[in-house]
């Protein structure tokens, strides 16, 4: 049996090449798909890296970059 593989937000923006800030943004209206636990955003990665692949992160406009910038 595989192990789940879970991350933290700034891993998934590592992965997409984006600021933690984005990863909110996707959160909030592109139905990024997360857990919460123990108030902490969990994300599993192979939903994650479905949700991708499906163009879930496609268009995403008001994204930051690393420095902060829009």
């Amino acid at each position: 049996m595989a192990t789940e593989r879970w991350a933290l937000v700034e891993d998934v923006g590592r992965n997409f090449g984006v600021a933690r800030d984005t990863v909110c943004i996707w959160l909030d209206s592109r139905s990024l798909p997360a857990h919460k636990i123990r108030g902490l955003w969990k994300f599993n990665l192979a939903e994650v890296d479905e949700w991708g692949r499906a163009g879930g992160a496609n268009g995403h406009h008001g994204s930051v970059d690393e420095k902060g910038g829009r």
